[in-house]
């Protein structure tokens, strides 16, 4: 970004953003609407890749707005991501 303005290459590769939130919380949609909420990996996020596969640990699961579940860590496969979040 330079003077407020997106070039055309931001945007398409998200690997400036997801290494300035490693280990900062965040929240992921999936395409199903689940929001997952938890820490990246910091030694897992070499792993993300053109697919957006992420690896997240103190993972909580909400689904409506509501948590229905929390996991330890969790893997999420790329293709079911609609978006990933830095969550403050």
């Amino acid at each position: 970004m330079e003077n407020g303005t997106n070039t055309q290459s931001e945007g398409k590769d998200p690997s400036g953003f997801l290494s300035k939130i490693i280990g900062n919380p965040v929240m992921v949609k999936l395409n199903s609407g689940v929001v997952y909420k938890g820490k990246y990996f910091t030694r897992e996020l070499q792993s993300v890749d053109g697919y957006m596969n992420i690896a997240l640990e103190k993972t909580e699961e909400y689904v409506d707005g509501t948590k229905r579940r929390s996991y330890g860590d969790a893997f999420v496969r790329g293709n079911n991501v609609m978006y990933i979040s830095a969550d403050s």
